[in-house]
């Protein structure tokens, strides 16, 4: 039985905390908040997710805190035209083995942290800021805010974007801004027209901004983003916004979905950030996974699919892990997790780029590029990513044309 620190009690950190857990190990999460919680509305989780969060064992109370959608759909922000939809209806169910959900990030998150109460292996830090660690050949010495000194077998970096542990071992520097900025609100499902009470993911592409909405929250709320491709190059999380200020900056946004973003209240808004691919995840004893590994755009909705992924791999890798072959295994866990997280890294921002808000002839090439595909075309543009097998190989199947999530 091993020692090992997970730096961070975000999604990523307490996934990986309980697939080390039940790989036998002892985790010991570090969280820098005084409190484990999770900022944030909605999150997607596709059939990856799902299959990840059932080796974690906590698929079914996720799903009952989930809202299972009927499709998903790309429509043309102007005009309101239906560009493409993609069902998610029992044959897509049966093809990916799990259903597409979306659900409050914070009742994913507590979820989890429910599941790392609970287990024994489990043992919560909060309050406990990670700075740095000093690895040996033999074991990790972990750093915190306070001037203290964990001791562990392991540590791996799930502290977020701006994780102090990739800064460390790569010392790459702060995130790249993307230029993008997003607007996010909550809005009670009561307030909606019942013609806009949608049972579906529904995305509005526009000419350099598109608008995605869906129930969450047991259909009580309505999840509602905007995002508007303006070059911003300085970056900004959770800011609140004057209602007025999102509805300005969006001109010629169908009635439809302007009657959706007038429900809005009380806004907030990021300017998105995300990382080129990173050729080493490991240093030692270190690891990284989640957005300190991989941090990438929203545009496929895959960021904690892809750290929940990151965290049955490493529990796999993990399990019956002798002390000295800590290095060894975390290598091959980096090894199994690094071509797919890039590539769904470059995935997402192709999609933001390519789908979401091409303008003039580079929008009608869109348009007619969706309409050539059967609905047999979307479910395999997305088998590699949605009918991932988790710790198999890190390529599956060869599609490449198109990812709508």
């Amino acid at each position: 039985m091993l020692n090992i620190a997970v730096a961070g009690g975000g999604i990523g950190g307490l996934a990986s905390a309980l697939a080390v857990a039940r790989a036998g190990h002892t985790a010991h999460v570090l969280e820098r908040n005084t409190e484990f919680a999770e900022l944030g509305a909605g999150i997607q989780l596709a059939p990856n997710a799902f299959r990840a969060l059932r080796h974690l064992g906590v698929a079914e109370p996720v799903a009952a805190r989930a809202v299972r959608v009927a499709a998903l759909r790309l429509l043309d922000a102007r005009s309101g035209a239906l560009l493409t939809e993609m069902p998610l209806d029992d044959a897509y169910r049966h093809r990916f083995g799990e259903p597409y959900a979306v659900v409050q990030r914070g009742d994913l998150h507590s979820t989890l942290l429910t599941a790392c109460q609970e287990h024994e292996r489990v043992v919560l830090h909060p309050g406990t800021a990670v700075t740095g660690y000093r690895a040996t050949p033999d074991a990790v010495r972990v750093v915190t805010a306070d001037g203290r000194t964990v001791e562990a077998d392991a540590l791996v970096g799930a502290d977020g974007i701006r994780s102090r542990v990739r800064a460390q071992m790569l010392g790459d520097g702060p995130p790249r801004v993307s230029g993008h900025t997003i607007h996010r609100t909550v809005v009670p499902m009561a307030d909606v027209p019942d013609g806009l009470r949608w049972n579906s993911v529904n995305l509005w592409a526009g000419p350099g901004w598109h608008m995605v909405h869906y129930p969450i929250a047991n259909g009580e709320k309505l999840n509602l983003a905007i995002t508007r491709d303006d070059g911003a190059r300085t970056a900004v999380s959770g800011v609140p916004t004057s209602r007025d200020e999102v509805l300005a900056g969006f001109p010629g946004l169908h009635p439809r979905a302007r009657a959706l973003l007038g429900l809005g209240r009380e806004w907030r808004t990021w300017v998105l950030c995300d990382r080129p691919p990173a050729a080493t995840w490991t240093e030692g004893r270190v690891c990284l996974t989640g957005d300190a590994a991989h941090a990438m755009l929203q545009y496929a909705a895959q960021g904690a699919c892809m750290a929940l992924e990151d965290a049955v791999v490493l529990g796999e890798v993990l399990e019956g892990t002798p002390e000295d072959d800590v290095a060894g295994r975390l290598a091959l866990f980096a090894g199994l997790r690094r071509e797919r997280a890039a590539r769904v890294q470059e995935v997402s921002s192709w999609m933001g780029h390519a789908l979401y808000h091409p303008r003039g002839a580079a929008a009608a090439e869109r348009d007619a590029m969706l309409a050539s595909l059967s609905p047999d075309d979307l479910l395999a543009a997305v088998d590699w990513l949605h009918g991932h097998a988790l710790g198999g190989p890190a390529h599956q199947g060869a599609a490449q044309a198109v990812v709508l999530t």
